[in-house]
């Protein structure tokens, strides 16, 4: 109906407008992430994608790349300092984004934006619905595809790679399609408020290393 998509025109622009004031910074905006019947196929795929722990260095073959991933750092630092004011936590933060992204064949920006609508940056953040982290993990994954333990979600690297791999499967899932797999993901899956709040904050993450 029109009237309904020019609300949500409104609210996206909205949106955009608090992102640049810090209004969604210290929110939860996590959806119920649906618990699906995985096939065993899958389940062993994305367990194994999980438990394969490596540390989180960045993968970079040569002078070119690794000018590519210091440039961006440095990109994401500024930007990522008004929720992380230690330099330290912001470096091993944005390694470890790097990292699981690349992992996962997921962009950068997209999974910066994934978190910034979710948590907010923040690694406790726990929402109405129980998804906890940076990208609002429900703890059922921890059962179907981790060790059951869901502690383990707010360690930041066991949290990125939950989301990064959870995202790539709904992606997978949606034939590669953006909306649909954002939906999918936030538990939304054919409303538009979500995905247009995750892909207005990722253009500002948006960097030539994407």
């Amino acid at each position: 109906m029109p009237s309904r998509r020019l609300a949500l025109l409104h609210w996206a622009a909205g949106y955009v407008a608090g992102c640049g004031t810090g209004l969604w910074s210290s929110g939860v905006w996590a959806g119920p992430q649906i618990e699906e019947p995985l096939s065993h196929a899958v389940r062993t795929a994305l367990s194994a994608a999980v438990a394969a722990a490596a540390p989180p260095e960045p993968l970079l073959a040569n002078a070119a790349a690794q000018q590519t991933y210091s440039d961006w750092q440095t990109h994401a630092s500024q930007r990522l300092a008004r929720y992380k004011n230690n330099a330290a936590e912001r470096q091993e933060f944005l390694q470890t984004i790097w990292y699981e992204a690349r992992r996962a064949g997921l962009p950068l920006s997209l999974v910066l934006g994934v978190v910034q609508v979710e948590s907010g940056f923040r690694k406790y953040a726990i929402s109405s619905a129980g998804a906890r982290g940076y990208m609002q993990v429900m703890p059922f994954w921890a059962r179907l595809i981790g060790d059951g333990d869901d502690g383990r979600l707010f360690h930041m690297q066991t949290n990125l790679r939950f989301g990064c791999v959870i995202l790539r499967h709904y992606l997978d899932r949606e034939r590669g399609d953006l909306f649909l797999g954002l939906g999918r993901y936030n538990g939304s899956r054919g409303q538009a408020v979500y995905p247009q709040a995750v892909l207005a904050a990722q253009r500002q993450w948006v960097h030539a290393a994407d």
